[in-house]
Formats: C-alpha cells, structure tokens, sequence
C-alpha cells in the first residue's frame, strides 16, 4: 500500500468548493433538495436561476453545497442528476441518525469522508496522510503537493489552485476569527469542532493522540472502508496498516498508536462479533469474520443521542 495518489484508478480532484469549507447546514439543505425528487433530482437542481432561491445563498455557495454534498457521500451523482446517498439517507432520511448535524460523531464522519477516501478533496487526504511531521506551514504544503503530483502525469493543476486549496483545507479545521463580519464566516466550518488542527502565527500543527469525541461506530466506519478499499476480501489485516498506512484510520483521525491499540483490543466486543483482535507470536492484526458495508455500522455511532 502507498496511498490514493499512487493509484492511477484514483483521480485527483482540487477545487469545486469555491474556497468554502463545509458548514453547518450545508449537508442537510443537499440531501433535502435532491431528496424532494423523484426519482432523480435534474441536474439544474445546483445551477439554475431558482438554485439561488431555493438555497438561500449565494451562487458560488450553492456550488459549494453540491461540492460537499457529493464529497460527503450525502448525495451522488447519477445519469441525468442526482439522487441521495447512502450517508445522506442514514443521517437525514428516515432513520433521522443525524438531522441537524449536531452530533459530533457526523463531524467525524465527514472528516474521513474528505480526508481519508479523499472523495473530491485530494488536499485533505494529502494534508492528513501524507505530512508525517507534527508542525507544518502552508508553503510546505503547497511544495509537498506539487511534488507528489509530479508522479502523476495525468493531473494538471496550476500553483495557484493548490495554495487556494490549502489555504481552504487549513480553514476548514481552524475556528473563525473573532469579529469577523463576512457573512460566509458566520458560521463554523464543522471539521473545527474536531480540534485536529490549531495554529500559532502562521505555523499549524496536528493534535495527536487519543480522540474521545470519536464514536467507536464512526471508526468502525472508517476500518471497514480502509479494508474494502486496501484488502478487498483479506480475512486479516496488520496493525501497522491500520495505525500507520495512508488513507488509513490512525492516521486520518491522527490516533497515536497506543490509542488505535485500545480500539483495536476491544473490537470484538464493539463491532458486535464482525472483527476480532489477534496478538499472537508477536504478530498483531484483526481479523474479519464476515464482510460488511461501512453503513452498517452508522447506527452504533449515534446510540442513546435521542
């Protein structure tokens, strides 16, 4: 394994978030508005005259809405527009998981969704997955991506898409400015509440460690993705790949070792059976005993929430 942006299936993306970090009620307002059609909500649902109307907002916020919504798996793409997604329908249909977005377990889940499978956010998944170092800056950033990318071809990106691009994701985690009047910074970008970021002039650094706020029904999430998409039909997976691999939980949720061991010694019990911790001859792994989807673990996230 060596990450998403090795893989020539995967294919970066930059930008379409009209340098807006996801907000508050943005998932929700996507999932209603594709959601209220049927079957398929049109593709002028994002784009047209009354998209602004309908909204509320801005045109650049309306696509900034889209962006998140799809990057979040909250809605998806579909021939001919849009229908809700599998994220999308267990935090805002009829099981109502999550219908305001106020549980910090949804702040999580987004955070892997962006971060860790990279879905239309590439800088996030470069940013949490490939910066090994605890301080960085924004122009190693920048530096790193270009670098990476240079491996890759097929992908034309200009500097400056990748310093706006960076300079968003870094926003995305950091809470707003006190006095700030603009009326997109009114409200918190909903990764900051995750505190996995801070900042002291102009230098940032990741806070690593163990992440209490962070439902063991989301981490389950986050393995059971990370295996799909690294170990297809494996029945066992290593710790170090679950603690230290790109793309995956330890370091997307930026767990330090001994807490992604925690989780993992208690796997069995948590997952309700489906994976169960190994330690034997000095060889540490889980082991999965049925395949499962990701949602399948959703509801466990948010138990006693109600």
């Amino acid at each position: 394994m060596r990450g998403k942006l090795s893989d020539p299936k995967y294919k970066p993306q930059f930008a379409g978030h009209e340098t807006f970090p996801l907000r508050q009620l943005w998932l929700r307002k996507a999932y209603d508005a594709v959601a209220k059609c049927d079957p398929i909500a049109p593709r002028g649902t994002f784009n047209d005259q009354n998209a602004i109307v309908v909204f509320g907002v801005g045109k650049n916020m309306v696509s900034a809405i889209r962006h998140w919504g799809l990057a979040c798996n909250v809605i998806t793409e579909t021939k001919g527009g849009y229908i809700p997604g599998p994220v999308g329908n267990a935090l805002f249909g009829p099981a109502q998981l999550d219908p305001y977005l106020e549980n910090p377990a949804s702040a999580w889940l987004a955070h892997w969704l962006i971060a860790g499978e990279g879905n239309r956010a590439t800088t996030w998944h470069y940013v949490f997955n490939h910066i090994s170092a605890q301080a960085f800056e924004k122009p190693t950033l920048v530096n790193g991506l270009r670098e990476t990318l240079a491996n890759r071809p097929d992908v034309r990106v200009t500097e400056s898409t990748l310093s706006r691009d960076v300079e968003v994701c870094l926003r995305s985690y950091i809470p707003k400015g006190a006095g700030s009047d603009a009326a997109e910074e009114l409200a918190e970008p909903v990764l900051a509440q995750l505190g996995l970021v801070t900042t002291t002039r102009g230098s940032y650094d990741f806070r690593v460690g163990p992440k209490p706020s962070l439902a063991d029904g989301i981490f389950l999430y986050a393995l059971t993705a990370f295996w799909r998409q690294n170990a297809g039909t494996a029945n066992t997976l290593g710790f170090d790949l679950i603690a230290l691999e790109r793309g995956s939980p330890g370091m997307t949720f930026k767990l330090d070792v001994d807490s992604v061991a925690e989780r993992l010694v208690d796997v069995e019990r948590i997952s309700g059976g489906v994976y169960a911790w190994s330690d034997t001859a000095g060889m540490r792994q889980v082991i999965r005993r049925r395949e499962v989807k990701p949602e399948e673990f959703l509801p466990l996230a948010y138990q006693g929430a109600k």
